[in-house]
């Protein structure tokens, strides 16, 4: 049997639809005379995830991210190949294996909408045949850790999307799952409910060390939580390895301000489409590193420099130029 948390060997999903033109003489045409159309969700995957890691999953909208969740938490059935989640294939949805993981989809809830966060907990408690006494010191562990005690007797629909969102996570921990998958957990969130989730999560792992896989479009919930990073394409692994050696890879691009003793005499033409209007004084420019030498020698003959600085290119914008660049060919 595999050591890893997670196995997957040419996992694929296709979905296959119907393709109706307008009309009813069409619609009744379809009854024996349909056009099938195929949509490759997820392309033939294989993955190894070793316990206790984060895991990072990035792409654009319908880069098949959801779908390679659903498949590994059993909620959908592969078109090809074959997991192992646990020793388990997912889709099977043995009891064993379904008390051993979680999924929270941040755009639905799990809970019961008109029910108090405690109710819906002991309704968990029951379907995951927990002990109802240690399940209410685990709520109050938690409620605790998350800084929700206070509302956690308040209907559901009656809350506030952060608090909403911290009652989903412990209904998705309730059972202590082995693994965690989270799919856009802080969607939606301010900047305040959203930095309290990471760290929740930070110290939940650290603590607890389950293994998880995290998909979101605030790149600080990867950069901060993720041990390692997969980015997906057009149902693709296009990437799969750490923050650290994504950003080395693609394309260093830093920021160069420079602001000049006077005003420019004329325009200045860089290597490049790079160009510095007449008459300007503090430029802004974003040079490949492997240019800024030369860019710099030229710019200080065309004035005096009074004031350089140069700023890496952080990882945030690194993705948002991969999302970017993805949604386009998607």
């Amino acid at each position: 049997m595999s050591s890893d948390a997670i196995e997957t060997r040419g996992l694929s999903r296709v979905y296959k639809s119907y393709r109706k033109p307008e009309g009813v003489w069409n619609s009744l045409k379809g009854l024996w005379d349909r056009q099938t159309v195929e949509k490759t969700a997820l392309q033939p995957t294989t993955l190894r995830i070793a316990p206790g890691q984060i895991v990072g999953l990035v792409g654009a909208n319908g880069a098949g991210k959801t779908t390679l969740l659903k498949l590994l938490s059993g909620l959908i059935t592969p078109s090809h190949g074959d997991a192992l989640v646990l020793g388990h294939h997912p889709w099977k949805r043995e009891s064993a294996f379904l008390k051993r993981v979680s999924i929270l989809l941040g755009q639905k809830n799990q809970l019961w909408w008109d029910l108090a966060p405690l109710d819906s907990f002991a309704l968990l408690a029951r379907i995951y045949d927990l002990d109802l006494a240690a399940t209410r010191r685990r709520v109050q562990e938690l409620t605790k850790r998350l800084q929700c005690d206070h509302v956690v007797e308040t209907q559901l629909r009656r809350l506030s999307l952060g608090e909403r969102m911290k009652m989903e996570i412990i209904g998705a921990l309730l059972h202590s799952p082995d693994v965690l998958f989270l799919d856009e957990p802080t969607i939606g969130l301010d900047i305040v409910a959203q930095e309290s989730i990471r760290d929740f999560l930070a110290g939940y792992v650290r603590s607890r060390g389950p293994t998880v896989i995290l998909t979101s479009h605030y790149m600080d919930d990867i950069a901060q939580l993720a041990h390692s990073l997969l980015l997906i394409s057009k149902g693709a692994i296009v990437y799969e390895g750490t923050v650290q050696d994504f950003t080395r890879k693609t394309e260093s691009v830093q920021t160069l301000s420079v602001r000049f003793a006077e005003d420019l005499a004329a325009d200045v033409r860089l290597d490049g489409d790079l160009h510095l209007a007449k008459g300007g004084k503090e430029f802004h420019l974003k040079i490949p590193a492997d240019r800024l030498g030369p860019v710099i020698a030229e710019l200080s003959r065309h004035g005096s420099i009074q004031d350089l600085k140069t700023e890496e290119t952080d990882f945030e914008d690194v993705i948002k130029s991969f999302l970017a660049t993805e949604s386009r060919l998607l």
